[in-house]
């Protein structure tokens, strides 16, 4: 079959694969690192109750609405403002619009040069743990300071960035989509088999409870509803810019509430299985599980080095959260390669190499973990939301009356009911200004 649409833009080959690219842009380091944190804080499965509604509203509003968007233009975010603009307010709004999206695109060019990294400090540990260097370090919080230091992770970085965009060059089905169909199914693979290794730990029990017995009192609590919709929001990615990027991709005869559907369902399935192996593992050998982030590369490796064949499990863990990761830098880094091939005529192995310059040009310089921590918290709490609000307010309200549900619908299997204006226009568009506000307010909430 051919994947080239009529203007030789290329397309997701299956349905199935776009809906693992999407899996794999949304499943990332804040369902592993921050999800079982923020629900054993925040009154365990009461925490829950907020964060499945705030799933459910923004994945049947945002994530569709973003889907289609990127369809319906055959565009990521900067051609697809500029399309609701023109339609709008004619030849005149084009320009406009296509500024107004470089917004979301900046946004995921700077999430992805952070997050990039990451990927590097993590090729770093899963390296340790296949040598077995990883259960003989003494202290992990001088190892990890080492690395997390300025110009601490070059080889690693730069090897991180050489992956992922040898990658992207192949395209989007031999690429994006190929490697997301192999990464996502193993990440889960390997995460049940570590669910299960950990149910055995003595005292993995406690960690259950921590995380699952209900402290409905918490309910009462603002920062358990800010919370679980900060968490909800940014798992979604939600940002205006890669799910676009990954629509405009996407055949018409896809129905992207199924799409959405799925890929709303498989990330509550992500932030479960990780909270079910990261806080019994954590309690069953008496760490400290309020450790946050840091638990990733302090507190879990010295879990492994306790565990009786910790030398397979920390290769298995590292694996899986490298793929995470990859597939969500992936996404990040589309949306700006997209943006050079559609709006600057550059091919697509041009586009590559001049983000990928950008991306180690930049990156090189906030290796530390101070620095890296600094320039996400910039873009996550001022540039990403504003990049969901305004893509929400180009489709939903720019766009001429109709147009949005007109294209949802197209390879919908049934109709949209009435709920879809109300829950689009007011209620999603509502909420993510809502996010933008209390990201500045709370000083991060993703």
């Amino acid at each position: 079959m051919n994947n080239e649409n009529k203007r030789g833009r290329e397309q997701f080959k299956s349905r199935f694969g776009f809906i693992v690219a999407c899996i794999g842009s949304a499943v990332g380091m804040g369902n592993i690192w921050m999800f079982p944190y923020r629900t054993g804080k925040f009154g365990g499965s009461a925490f829950l109750i907020p964060y499945f509604i705030f799933v459910i509203l923004l994945g049947f509003s945002g994530v569709i609405g973003e889907m289609a968007f990127g369809r319906g233009t055959k565009s990521g975010p900067m051609g697809a403002f500029a399309s609701a603009c023109e339609m709008r307010f004619g030849e005149k709004g084009k320009k406009a619009g296509k500024l107004i999206g470089a917004i979301p695109v900046i946004g995921s060019l700077g999430i992805g040069i952070g997050y990039s990294v990451v990927v590097g400090w993590f090729l770093k540990y899963l390296a340790a743990a296949v040598s077995g260097q990883l259960l003989k370090v003494e202290n992990m919080g001088e190892y990890f300071g080492a690395l997390a230091s300025s110009f601490g992770s070059i080889s690693w970085h730069m090897l991180g960035l050489v992956i992922t965009f040898a990658i992207m060059a192949m395209g989007i089905t031999k690429g994006i989509e190929k490697m997301n169909k192999i990464m996502m199914p193993v990440f889960f693979v390997f995460f049940i088999i570590l669910l299960v290794r950990v149910a055995t730990l003595p005292g993995a029990v406690e960690g259950y409870s921590y995380m699952f017995v209900p402290r409905w009192n918490e309910l009462g609590n603002i920062k358990t509803w800010v919370y679980a919709l900060g968490q909800a929001f940014f798992s979604l990615s939600l940002a205006g810019s890669g799910t676009i990027a990954y629509g405009s991709y996407l055949k018409d005869d896809t129905d992207v509430v199924g799409c959405a559907k799925n890929v709303a369902f498989f990330d509550i399935c992500a932030a479960l299985l990780a909270g079910m192996v990261v806080i019994p593992a954590v309690f069953a050998f008496g760490l400290d599980v309020a450790s946050g982030p840091p638990m990733m590369f302090m507190t879990l490796p010295a879990v492994f080095q306790q565990m009786p064949f910790g030398w397979a499990f920390s290769v298995i863990f590292f694996i899986a959260v490298l793929f995470a990761a990859l597939t969500s830098l992936m996404n990040l880094f589309e949306t700006p390669i997209e943006a050079l091939e559609e709006q600057f005529s550059i091919s697509r192995g041009k586009a590559v190499m001049i983000v990928a310059v950008i991306a180690a040009a930049v990156g090189i310089f906030i290796e530390s973990g101070d620095a890296v921590g600094s320039w996400m918290d910039v873009v996550s709490i001022y540039i990403i939301p504003l990049g969901a609000l305004l893509a929400g307010i180009m489709f939903f309200w720019v766009c001429p009356k109709g147009y949005a549900r007109s294209q949802v619908e197209i390879g919908a299997s049934k109709p949209l009911g009435k709920w879809f204006e109300p829950v689009t226009k007011y209620i999603f568009v509502g909420i993510t200004l809502i996010v933008y506000v209390l990201g500045i307010f709370f000083g991060g909430i993703g």
